[in-house]
């Protein structure tokens, strides 16, 4: 089972992101179960998101804790929240940034470890959407990034989620990532 856990802010989709991942999976013929977990439920607090991806039926239920991946929409969390907090030793981590790692104040967790990626969401989804929606974004850089879904299954999920218009801006950010992230490995190949 992969389990992924989503961070960031109330309005920032973290809970349409996690739903979105679940319905990839079920596009590749996976199990999958999604769902949310929050504090006070206003725009702008912290909210967290949980998602299970699995070729078995899924019959946890409860937050997950000890995650593969962990997609952070907010790096102003790092001050709040310890996203990082069980993150298995093999996991990735992506982070909506245009900071460096050094910059974010993460750099000794980070070691070096390709699994650890930033990418600019929120500048992609202004470009490509004109809101700054990062979480279609996370989820075309996050196929990139694991592997575990298809560029194909999230642009799908979007397409079936969302109104056309709104549908075509999403799926053009969430490639525009995949391709950011690609393009960032091959450059360190």
């Amino acid at each position: 089972m992969f389990q992924v856990r989503f961070h960031g802010r109330g309005g920032q989709g973290v809970v349409t992101a996690a739903e979105l991942l679940a319905h990839s999976a079920f596009d590749e013929k996976r199990y999958a179960a999604a769902f949310p977990s929050f504090g006070s439920e206003r725009t702008g607090a912290p909210v967290v998101a949980f998602c299970r991806i699995s070729t078995e039926p899924i019959r946890v239920r409860e937050p997950i804790m000890n995650p593969d991946a962990l997609i952070v929409q907010d790096s102003t969390l790092f001050k709040q929240v310890d996203v990082f907090a069980g993150l298995n030793s093999d996991g990735y981590v992506l982070i909506n940034s245009t900071r460096t790692f050094k910059e974010l104040g993460i750099e000794d967790l980070v070691g070096g470890n390709p699994r650890f990626v930033t990418v600019p969401a929120t500048a992609i989804a202004m470009e490509h959407l004109g809101r700054p929606v990062p979480n279609a974004v996370l989820l075309g850089a996050f196929a990139a990034l694991t592997g575990e879904i298809s560029l194909h299954s999230v642009t799908d999920a979007i397409t079936e989620k969302f109104k056309p218009k709104i549908a075509a801006g999403n799926c053009a950010a969430a490639t525009a990532a995949y391709e950011y992230i690609m393009s960032k490995a091959a450059a360190h190949a």
